[in-house]
């Protein structure tokens, strides 16, 4: 949040070129003082001599030509309190200190700065441009109360401050954990960029941003996020309004902001990607979810372990794709260490008719325990064991499910079902040894008639 290089010494460079312009025409002036009697003594107070601007030309061309120790000694020679006028100490300390910055000695340049506006007479358009570049200086050497200050006095002496000034107001305000008082700041900057046509800058809504987050006024911030989106859209500003929307409740909205961000190839992590199906999960659209972490799990953005395993194998299962769901909880199954994942892949081979693998998984879930609902798998384990029409078994199976009260009435009904089939069986293998015997009987007794 400091202030950048770049603008300070762009703002350093037009106070000094505005000094040497003036200083220019003050030489002339002073050339025809000599001859121009009735020159007031307020217009020579404000005259740079021939001298004076010589040798400020001399470390000019020693600043050009990168020779900044020589422009020092040269400007150091020449600045004398006893022998120049408070115009020309205050040309003199003002291009010392911009030597003193070009060589990064932002201290000395301070010091320099802050001993011509100590000059009484000091012009008013140089006193406000010296103390705008203060306030940059002291920010670059983090003093922000001391910046603070500073930007707040120019304030008082510039009657219509462009936006900018009023942003490295807002960033010491940030620096000093003011941050309620950075809102102020950060409007009156964009009131003054609309008024003049100029653009609204980015990082400024990022500003304003961080200090109603600050605040924890989450509505500005989802708004501020609709903002940066419609004009500068980033996945960074997706994932806020994301966050917004948490914060707020809204999350019915929560999921448009992450598939608009998906849809537009902004997703790129893959806790992002997780985090997408699970939102289309709670959206109830599973399918989406399923093929989304399936696409990524396949092409290895999602990393291939037991907890991705069981989030898709949990998508396809409530997109009733049992079988897409079977290789997920095959692997999720042998990475877990309980049997919880084994009874889903138990109940997948039931739903698709392969019951001798169900057995098989369902076994595994009993053996490898841990289970939250024992009963159940035995349930499971029962049907699979029924429709292999291993009764015994199935029976035996049920019996251990009704060992738990809310699956007695389950068993029960599962244990009648199975002896109404064993019951029924019994009733047709009789009637179909009965029918046996009597065609027997009958062809006996046709083979006794036609016997000679």
């Amino acid at each position: 949040m400091k202030s950048s290089r770049g603008i300070t010494l762009k703002l350093c460079l037009a106070v000094i070129v505005g000094v040497l312009a003036f200083g220019n025409a003050s030489a002339q002036k002073a050339k025809r003082a000599d001859a121009d009697t009735d020159t007031t003594k307020t217009k020579q107070a404000q005259a740079v001599s021939k001298e004076v601007y010589e040798r400020i030309q001399k470390a000019q061309e020693m600043v050009d030509a990168k020779d900044y120790q020589g422009a020092l000694k040269t400007l150091n020679s020449l600045y004398n309190p006893d022998k120049l006028t408070e115009y020309e100490q205050a040309n003199v300390l003002n291009y010392i200190g911009f030597v003193y910055y070009n060589i990064d000695d932002v201290t000395n340049a301070i010091r320099t700065y802050e001993r011509m506006l100590a000059l009484p007479t000091l012009e008013p358009q140089m006193a406000k441009q010296t103390t705008y570049t203060m306030a940059q200086l002291l920010t670059m050497e983090e003093n922000y109360a001391k910046a603070l200050t500073t930007i707040n006095k120019w304030f008082t002496l510039e009657t219509n401050p462009a936006p900018e000034p009023y942003i490295l107001q807002a960033q010491l305000f940030y620096n000093l954990n003011r941050f309620k008082d950075m809102i102020p700041s950060i409007d009156n900057a964009m009131r003054v960029a609309k008024e003049r046509g100029k653009p609204v800058k980015e990082d400024w809504w990022n500003l304003l941003n961080f200090a109603y987050f600050q605040q924890e006024d989450y509505r500005k911030v989802r708004d501020i996020q609709k903002t940066l989106l419609q004009n500068w859209p980033k996945a960074r500003y997706w994932k806020s309004l994301a966050g917004a929307y948490t914060e707020l409740g809204e999350d019915e909205k929560l999921i448009y902001a992450y598939d608009a961000a998906h849809t537009q190839g902004m997703l790129v992590k893959d806790t992002e990607f997780v985090t997408m199906t699970q939102l289309y999960l709670q959206a109830e659209v599973p399918y989406k979810a399923a093929t989304l972490l399936q696409e990524k799990m396949d092409a290895g953005i999602v990393p291939k372990n037991e907890k991705h395993y069981r989030l898709l194998s949990q998508a396809w299962m409530l997109s009733m794709e049992d079988e897409k769901a079977i290789p997920a909880l095959q692997a999720a199954a042998k990475l877990a260490n309980d049997g919880e994942l084994d009874h889903r892949l138990a109940n997948a081979f039931l739903n698709v008719g392969k019951y001798g693998d169900c057995v098989t998984s369902a076994n595994t879930a009993v053996r490898k325990g841990g289970l939250k609902n024992p009963d159940n798998v035995q349930i499971s384990l029962g049907m699979c064991l029924y429709n292999l029409r291993r009764y015994p078994d199935a029976k035996a199976a049920f019996r251990k499910a009704s060992e738990a009260p809310r699956s007695q009435r389950t068993a029960a009904q599962w244990i009648r079902v199975i002896d109404a089939e064993v019951e029924r069986n019994r009733q047709i293998r009789l009637a179909e040894e009965a029918a046996r015997k009597k065609r027997q009987q009958l062809e006996e007794k046709r083979a006794a008639v036609s016997a000679p």
